[in-house]
């Protein structure tokens, strides 16, 4: 294995991961014995042998998942899938709760629990081609990777966990949630923090990236649906009628002008994005509406509300704009509907959880890389529980777009791996 020690981390992207360059702090000796300890655990080696056994299983699930469609808000046959899974795995119980996550049960014999979860939700609407395709030995499929593998992660680990008769103190939760994507708004998640259901102590997401990719602090952001309303009319009988499209464009311009030079300015990352416009009935038609999906994010609260302010103050005057170049008395009005709002958040990096992962991945072979992406942990990060998002494993390219692949390099490294953190934050392998 390879030996611990301090990792310069260059300047890194990786879809919604962000890496920054620092100076990962050193893994506590307490931990790389823990882990190593934990290893060597007989019935640890089992599971191990199970998971490299279960590789021609994971990668049919992962198919069979695939192909079932589950955007936001139509997850349901995915979950009822899921679930079933779940259950043949060796879960003591299974249940779907009023949201639609699906979580499985291994019960403890202490009060403290752990949940691991995948994503169900992808981005890709109904009708999206889902089928799975092989080139040689690579899936390509949308939402293969974003985080079907995340799911198919979850499922060989419950069955490697049972087969080899492993219970720990803490109970331990594996779920599929829902809404993590798009106009989800981390869904999925806020109910389980937000109900009684179950409690959590400790959350580790599944969520992208290769066995290195750990995620300890959230991006934040604001998702807005603005929508200019007129009276609408014939292009040429109703000509000087307020036009919602002009009104929305030159919104697009006043914002975009002042964003861009806020975000150059000194300071943390902040971003923005015009993501979806729509509206009209026809060419020769005034529109009676037109709007628009606006995303801004950071890891930095401030900045975000700075954005923010810049935001609504370019919607009111590109509003104020548009009625004055009106020639008769109607008026418009902007509805301006938040959609989305994702805390920022973080986990101290010398927090247990954090060092487990940190010596979970270098005991491994790996080079645990900290950085910063927005993802299911944002809820826990926002309410100080102890989280981490780690990589599904492999590699891939293309998230988020009809060409996504996921090929299965080391797959079974990622899955050891979040073998390894969950039983020892789960306080270790029953007596």
């Amino acid at each position: 294995m390879r030996n611990f020690q301090l990792i310069i981390i260059s300047i890194f992207f990786s879809g919604s991961l962000i890496f920054s360059q620092e100076i990962i702090p050193s893994i506590k000796s307490k931990y790389i014995i823990e882990i190593k300890k934990l290893a060597e655990e007989p019935k640890i080696k089992a599971a191990f042998k199970k998971i490299d056994k279960l590789e021609k299983n994971t990668q049919e699930n992962l198919i069979f998942l695939t192909e079932i469609p589950a955007p936001p808000f139509n997850e349901d046959k995915r979950a009822e899938a899921f679930a079933k899974l779940l259950k043949n795995a060796g879960a003591d119980r299974v249940f779907i709760d009023k949201v639609g996550n699906v979580i499985a049960e291994l019960k403890g014999s202490d009060e403290k629990t752990v949940l691991i979860e995948g994503h169900l939700d992808t981005v890709f609407p109904i009708g999206t081609d889902v089928k799975v395709k092989m080139r040689g030995d690579t899936l390509f499929a949308p939402g293969v990777g974003d985080d079907t593998r995340g799911l198919a992660l979850i499922i060989t680990l419950l069955q490697a966990i049972s087969d080899a008769k492993i219970r720990t103190n803490a109970t331990i939760y594996f779920a599929g949630t829902v809404g993590e994507e798009g106009l989800g708004d981390l869904r999925g998640v806020k109910y389980l923090f937000n109900s009684e259901d179950i409690n959590i102590d400790s959350y580790i997401a599944v969520d992208g990236g290769g066995l290195n990719r750990v995620v300890t602090s959230a991006v934040g952001s604001y998702r807005y649906r603005v929508t200019f309303k007129g009276p609408g009319g014939h292009s040429w009988g109703a000509f000087g009628l307020v036009n919602p499209h002009h009104a929305l464009g030159r919104a697009i311009e006043y914002f975009t002008n002042i964003a861009d030079q806020y975000s150059r300015t000194k300071g943390p990352k902040v971003s923005y994005n015009v993501g979806r416009i729509g509206g009209g009935t026809s060419v020769n038609s005034i529109p009676f509406e037109s709007w628009m999906e606006v995303d801004m994010r950071s890891s930095n609260p401030k900045r975000l509300q700075k954005m923010d302010n810049l935001f609504q103050d370019a919607m009111q005057r590109a509003l104020s704009d548009q009625n004055d170049l009106g020639r008769t008395s109607d008026k418009m009005i902007v509805d301006i509907k938040m959609v989305g709002n994702r805390p920022a958040g973080k986990v101290d990096q010398n927090d247990p959880l954090v060092q487990r992962t940190m010596a979970s991945i270098s005991y491994l072979g790996g080079m645990p890389k900290l950085g910063s992406g927005s993802t299911n942990s944002n809820i826990p990060f926002s309410r100080n529980i102890p989280a981490v998002t780690i990589g599904r494993g492999g590699s891939g390219k293309h998230g988020h777009s009809l060409n996504e692949w996921w090929l299965n390099e080391d797959g079974n490294l990622a899955i050891k791996n979040a073998l390894l953190i969950l039983v020892s934050q789960a306080g270790g392998l029953k007596d």
